[in-house]
């Protein structure tokens, strides 16, 4: 470090705070260790005494803690993002919409492994609100080296590290099957609970029907809705292997591309997911989701309302973090379920 003329500071970076006293009112920093001073920034430290300032002396082959975390933040960020303030070499990236974050878990690690330098993201597959913290990243020392920050931007490469997938607005069907609510004997407590969940993401019902449980109207049905525009079909009951259980095969005769048939998740394990025409997500309801609170409904749910295609290897890779543990304040998403994946 060099002491230099507080006139001929600017542009330079201070190594040391500066403390602002006011008698019998406060007292705190005015100016902090690492704070690149401005022109606006003289007539203050004049008034606090500052005649002189100790600041870094320019190195060629290394950044400012702050410009490199600007770099960083343009790792990371995607569409709808947006930074906070550049603040002591954090900056955190916020979502600009609502959607579903993903992240490039690879690149994320080979980033963090660098040294001096982190990025700490939400759970690749999470739900958020615009206005949520999406990742926050951070560079340790007060100055880094240019090839270090350069290995990062090698790493982050064209894509970004962060994608932030906004929900889809769908217009969905609902086909609700069993013999005794389509002959009135108890009344659908299924169709409301669905409607809620998409709700939650802004999709609506555009149709509904009640049906006993007879595979090919079942399958009429299904297609039907999707001629009609619905842009997701979801069927509540009949899903278990009970011999009158009829929608999974209902499904199947729509032609639609199986995708799973059980999933490793409880509660949900015996989710159906298909795609007709390899587009229209057709969906299989354990009954769980009727009265669980969180099942595998609300894991795959997300993803479906975003057009983020499903497979069945993500679908078995559920199986870690695939426990719910049914506790008596549910707070998810903010818990483990459905995280593993």
């Amino acid at each position: 470090m060099k002491q230099i003329s507080t006139q001929d500071a600017i542009g330079h970076v201070l190594c040391h705070d500066i403390t602002r006293i006011a008698r019998g009112v406060s007292k705190g920093t005015a100016f902090r260790k690492g704070h690149i001073v401005r022109e606006e920034d003289i007539p203050a430290l004049l008034a606090l005494g500052k005649e002189n300032l100790y600041v870094w002396e320019e190195q060629q082959a290394m950044l400012h803690e702050n410009e490199a975390a600007n770099i960083l933040y343009t790792i990371c960020a995607g569409n709808h993002m947006h930074p906070s303030e550049v603040k002591e070499g954090k900056i955190e990236v916020i979502a600009d919409c609502d959607g579903l974050l993903l992240v490039d878990t690879e690149k994320l690690l080979a980033i963090n492994s660098l040294g001096n330098m982190m990025i700490a993201t939400r759970h690749s597959g999470f739900p958020v609100k615009k206005g949520d913290k999406l990742a926050g990243t951070r560079i340790i020392p007060l100055l880094i080296e240019k090839e270090k920050m350069q290995k990062a931007r090698d790493i982050g490469g064209r894509q970004p590290l962060l994608a932030l997938k906004s929900f889809i607005p769908k217009k969905c069907g609902i086909v609700t099957t069993g013999s005794e609510v389509f002959h009135g004997r108890i009344k659908d407590t299924f169709t409301p609970v669905i409607e809620a969940k998409l709700a939650e993401y802004g999709a609506k019902v555009c149709e509904k029907t009640v049906l006993s449980d007879d595979a090919k109207a079942i399958t009429n049905a299904l297609v039907s809705m999707i001629q009609n525009g619905a842009e997701m079909v979801i069927c509540t009951g009949g899903m278990s292997v009970d011999p009158d259980d009829r929608t999974p095969q209902a499904i199947r005769n729509t032609g639609a591309d199986i995708v799973t048939y059980g999933t490793p998740v409880l509660p949900g394990a015996m989710l159906m997911l298909a795609y007709y025409q390899s587009i229209i997500p057709v969906v299989g309801l354990p009954g769980c989701v009727m009265y669980a609170k969180r099942t595998v409904f609300d894991i795959v749910l997300p993803k479906l309302l975003t057009d983020v295609p499903i497979t069945a290897e993500w679908v078995s890779a559920l199986g870690h973090g695939g426990l719910c543990l049914d506790c008596d304040i549910c707070t998810y998403p903010n818990c483990g379920f459905g995280k593993g994946a």
